[in-house]
């Protein structure tokens, strides 16, 4: 019997192992299997165009809107806030251009759904419901509401409002948590008599109130706006915001969360949010 007949089928079958772990490779790195069907399309694309294409409702300031530029003499719009410095921060992380698809909040998994944007960066709350539809980031900011007071107050918690004056803008989701929470003895005093959660800090710096509840984002301008108040941790609930791509985009997704955890290590959002949130 000679070496082929022998050894011959091995060795056969040991190149075409080495040649399909190859095609298996190759397919990682182009976005596509041996079959044709995309193993992320999405993310082959936006590397293949070097830009990636995000959905956003300017509409949300101060984490989205635009303001008037001029360029050359030509009068445009141009993208700002905490969620566009995110994205573009997270296009600097991967190697790729930003181009922004303006949309509504509405309409942002159909934007990402029809192919027209890879991902929604808007202040997009979490919703596991659309799930079927989209894959989620990890979350990057939590807008829930937060128990404020002066620097000095005893108030560690919200156990300690029992008799104690609570501010929250008249029809806030911080007026419903507050009317929302069980009965203290001596009892709470609500005052929602203020139009928004600004005049509620300024009534709690000027000593008319023990606290006040407000979302985050309101929470942070305020104590970056001047001091004399603090917020009470931990948050009283979470509303989360996270970035959206097609189901499908699992290796975008997961590049993105990569991006997200190296700018929590840096310390990015703490300083994006002195920025935006003053």
């Amino acid at each position: 019997m000679d070496m082929w007949q022998r050894f011959g089928w091995r060795g056969t079958l040991a190149a075409l192992v080495v040649f399909a772990y190859g095609l298996v490779a190759l397919s990682a790195q182009l976005g596509t299997n041996v079959a044709g069907q995309g193993l992320d399309p999405v993310w082959a694309a936006a590397q293949q165009r070097n830009t990636l294409r995000v959905a956003t409702d300017f509409g949300y300031a101060p984490f989205t809107g635009t303001r008037p530029v001029m360029v050359n003499g030509i009068l445009r719009e141009e993208p700002f806030g905490y969620d566009i410095d995110l994205a573009q921060e997270i296009g600097k992380k991967i190697g790729l251009d930003i181009e922004f698809v303006p949309t509504s909040l509405e309409s942002a998994y159909e934007a990402i759904g029809s192919g027209q944007a890879d991902m929604v960066v808007s202040a997009l709350p979490y919703a596991p419901e659309q799930g079927w539809r989209a894959g989620f980031s990890t979350f990057y900011f939590n807008a829930g509401q937060v128990l404020v007071v002066q620097d000095g107050s005893s108030v560690g918690s919200v156990a300690d409002l029992a008799g104690k004056t609570v501010g929250v803008a008249l029809g806030s989701d911080a007026d419903t948590f507050v009317r929302s929470l069980p009965a203290t003895e001596p009892p709470l005093i609500l005052r929602a008599t203020y139009d928004t959660s600004d005049q509620a800090f300024a009534a709690l710096r000027a000593g008319e109130l023990d606290s006040v509840v407000a979302d985050n984002a309101a929470t942070l301008s305020a104590l970056n706006r001047a001091p004399g108040l603090r917020g009470v941790p931990p948050a009283l609930t979470l509303e989360p915001y996270v970035i959206a791509t097609p189901s499908s985009a699992y290796l975008l997704r997961d590049t993105v969360n990569a991006a997200l955890e190296s700018l929590r290590a840096e310390g990015w959002f703490e300083e994006n949010g002195k920025r935006w949130f003053r």
